[in-house]
């Protein structure tokens, strides 16, 4: 698997396995399947592993600790997250510890590599729908705690999720707010499904650029938009879900990936792996079968530009672009 270099991290493999599938956000699966899957993908090569408390309310933290019992893998990263959304000055820090507290009881560790806020941010005069934290908190309070957090040891580093208000995100890098790391939307539809902030568009490609400039490492998420790009989103989603509409608006992908002899899981996987910016791209699987597709599409390597450009134009009549 190929190696990339990610800030002080050193250097990561380009899939990360993501906590999603493993705490069955993304469809049923067992616990001993997913332990199983973590294993299998640290053996094939995966050296980051990225959680949050909210996958599966404690279930993906828990199979990390399950199957490593406290004795990582050497070279093996993990990350958590917090999400606050949209609280008091004075609760910050409270929750941010508690939470990571927590994270660290669940695996069995003593440290993450990396401490992520796991929500939108908001501006300062904007409706949050509970969900957002506005930027003054964020940069007052919220990245003040996390250093702190960083100080205490229970995290080696910091970041951010590149959801809510694009102008928001990008205006921070260009006033010189500079996190250790971000995670961004990576995906061929440009979109963030259900983690879209009301009444904006996405921007994600935007953002991505403003990191890079910044000179802040990239996480890539939502390969395949929460199974959108996939051939069949494997669990109930109603008509107007977020992740319904897009599956609609990905026929076309889907078209094209029947055309060159590729599952369209393994083509958006190709995709977001060709996208000029993230080190690494989390992966969604729930099973070592999904896990397998996606190693194979990484060592097919990236895509060449003109099937890009196909792709590009099947998907550009849609509200992410």
């Amino acid at each position: 698997m190929d190696i990339r270099q990610f800030g002080a991290l050193g250097y990561v493999s380009s899939l990360s396995l993501g906590g999603g599938g493993l705490g069955q956000l993304w469809g049923a699966t067992t616990r001993e399947e997913c332990i199983a899957t973590v294993h299998e993908a640290v053996d094939r090569g995966i050296t980051l592993c990225d959680m949050a408390p909210v996958y599966g309310n404690g279930e993906a933290e828990t199979v990390i600790g399950e199957t490593f019992k406290g004795s990582l893998p050497s070279g093996l990263r993990i990350t958590t997250k917090c999400r606050l959304g949209d609280i008091r000055s004075e609760d910050v820090g409270t929750l941010l510890n508690e939470s990571i507290d927590a994270s660290l009881k669940r695996m069995n560790i003593d440290h993450v590599d990396i401490f992520f806020l796991h929500n939108w941010i908001t501006s300062d005069d904007a409706q949050t729908y509970g969900k957002g934290t506005r930027r003054s908190i964020v940069e007052r309070t919220v990245i003040p705690e996390m250093e702190r957090i960083v100080k205490s040891g229970k995290a080696l580093s910091w970041g951010l999720t590149g959801i809510g208000d694009p102008k928001v995100l990008i205006d921070m890098f260009t006033s010189g707010i500079r996190p250790d790391f971000i995670q961004i939307i990576t995906n061929l539809l440009d979109s963030p499904g259900a983690l879209q902030y009301p009444d904006s568009s996405s921007q994600p490609r935007d953002i991505i650029a403003a990191a890079q400039q910044a000179g802040t490492p990239i996480m890539g998420i939502r390969a395949v938009q929460a199974g959108a790009l996939t051939s069949k989103i494997d669990r109930f989603k109603p008509a107007n879900d977020p992740e319904s509409l897009d599956f609609q608006r990905a026929d076309p992908f889907r078209s094209i990936a029947r055309e060159v002899g590729k599952s369209p899981a393994f083509l958006a996987h190709q995709y977001a792996l060709s996208m000029e910016g993230p080190a690494t791209i989390v992966l969604g699987v729930k099973n070592r079968e999904e896990l397998r597709e996606c190693i194979e599409a990484e060592a097919a390597g990236p895509l060449d530009s003109e099937l890009v450009d196909r792709i590009d134009l099947a998907v550009s009549d849609n509200p992410y672009r």
